[in-house]
Parts: structure tokens; C-alpha cells; sequence
């Protein structure tokens, strides 16, 4: 990638770009996480669980971690893109999705150990 700024475009505050670059990491730092989750549910802990709730616990949470490790070099290049041009942040629905599967996913946790 260049460093040069394309006509039309201006430079951004290396400040916000570094931002962007943290908020790139810590979605990756997401996605290791929900890999190691679904690692864990997979194979390393003994949980008394059905083989097919075990399965679809640890296939979300694989899941999750693909789509958030393919969303977080795009998210960041239209933050960088964005920012160039002096537009406005879209909101994004990662975040959304993210919270409502790990709660999903904690919710079954809970009831698979007390049922």
C-alpha cells in the first residue's frame, strides 16, 4: 500500500490512524480469542455435554472467528478510506453480532452444566 495521499484525499492525523490500526488489532485479538474458545469446547474440556451440542458450540464460535478475522482488514481499510475523504463513520453490526453470539454462547454453556 502507498503512503501517499490520492488526490482528492487528505492526510489524516496520524493519531486517528493509529487508532484505526489498534481497533484492527483488537478485533484480531477477538477472533484468537474465539478460535481458542472453540478449540477448548472441541477438544480440551471435559464437559458431559451431548457430541452434537459440543460440536455446534465449538463450530460458532469457529465461525465467529472467521468472520471478524475477514471483517477486521476491511472495517479497517474503509475507516482509513473514510477518514481520507472527510466523510462519516457507518455504524457497524459486527459489534451486535458479536455480543448476541458469545451471550448466546455463554447461555448455553450455563445450561449445559446445569441440565
Amino acid at each position: 500500500m502507498s503512503t501517499e495521499v490520492p488526490e482528492g484525499e487528505q492526510a489524516v492525523d496520524y493519531r486517528f490512524t493509529l487508532a484505526n490500526e489498534r481497533t484492527f488489532l483488537a478485533w484480531i485479538r477477538t477472533a484468537l480469542a474465539l478460535l481458542a474458545g472453540a478449540v477448548a469446547v472441541l477438544h480440551l474440556l471435559p464437559l458431559a455435554w451431548d457430541e452434537t451440542l459440543r460440536t455446534v458450540v465449538g463450530l460458532l464460535l469457529a465461525v465467529l472467528a472467521a468472520i471478524v478475522t475477514v471483517y477486521a482488514p476491511v472495517r479497517w481499510y474503509r475507516v482509513q478510506k473514510v477518514m481520507r475523504r472527510g466523510g462519516n463513520l457507518r455504524m457497524s453490526v459486527l459489534p451486535l453480532i458479536t455480543t448476541f453470539a458469545v451471550g448466546l454462547v455463554c447461555l448455553v454453556v450455563l445450561l449445559g452444566n446445569l441440565l
